[in-house]
């Protein structure tokens, strides 16, 4: 009779031990009874599971970092490019994570490729590398989309490099090139207008006013004969240089 207690007690323990989970903070437990899964998933703490008529299984709810590898994609205009990026996902639903796909992070991550192949195969060349923000969005929305039935939130999608051949690296920078020398001819262009402007207003000024002349032939004068200037400079009036060029213009 002992013995047969022993092996009770036993048993017991054996079962009790099987039967008792410590599910931890970051954690939910998705519970299979008979085959079928209990409808809540068990939260934190000390959790007592009925085995073996229950099975209880862990899904993690941490955010989940998910490095996509490149992908080589054609683009809307043609050129051939490599393109990586990275996903953050995380489990918000543990039952349908279990439930609804068999492997929920090898299912992410090969969506998470051929959307990116799909959506970058979209856009031209150069919109990927200025509008970089509207292509991660658009990669984020799809695939949240299309997670959110397997119980799964795509919090944020990001491409990291972008990979183009030499000969489209040499085409961009003489391109880059040729920008930077027409806008600089459009600078220097639109400085000699200002400049002649100023230059109309001023002869205007000058026409108006005779003694602004002579004060500036007298200013022109001083920054001439600056310290240590060895120039020599022999000032005539105006007046005369004008009457000088009229008796030569007139017919003897």
């Amino acid at each position: 009779m002992e013995y047969a207690w022993i092996v009770a007690v036993v048993i017991f323990f054996i079962w009790f031990w099987n039967s008792l989970y410590i599910i931890k903070e970051w954690e939910r437990g998705a519970v299979l009874r008979l085959g079928r899964m209990v409808p809540e998933a068990k939260g934190a703490g000390l959790r007592i599971v009925l085995w073996p008529i229950e099975t209880l299984y862990r899904i993690p709810l941490r955010l989940v970092t998910l490095d996509v590898p490149p992908q080589d994609v054609i683009t809307r205009d043609n050129v051939s490019v490599k393109v990586n990026a990275v996903c953050y996902f995380k489990v918000v639903d543990a039952n349908r994570a279990l439930r609804e796909v068999e492997n929920y992070l090898y299912a992410t991550s090969q969506l998470a490729q051929t959307t990116l192949r799909s959506i970058v195969g979209q856009f031209e060349l150069d919109h990927i590398l200025s509008e970089r923000e509207k292509v991660n969005s658009k990669l984020q929305e799809i695939l949240d989309h299309d997670t959110e039935p397997w119980g799964i939130k795509v919090t944020k999608v990001e491409v990291k490099q972008v990979d183009i051949p030499e000969e489209m690296r040499r085409a961009i920078a003489k391109q880059a090139e040729a920008e930077r020398e027409r806008r600089a001819k459009v600078i220097h262009a639109d400085g000699e207008f200002q400049a002649s402007t100023k230059l109309s207003q001023a002869a205007e000024v000058l026409a108006t006013q005779p003694a602004a002349i002579q004060l500036r032939y007298l200013q022109t004068l001083t920054e001439i004969g600056v310290e240590k200037n060895t120039t020599i400079v022999f000032p005539l009036p105006v007046d005369l240089i004008s009457l000088w060029v009229k008796s030569m213009k007139e017919p003897k």
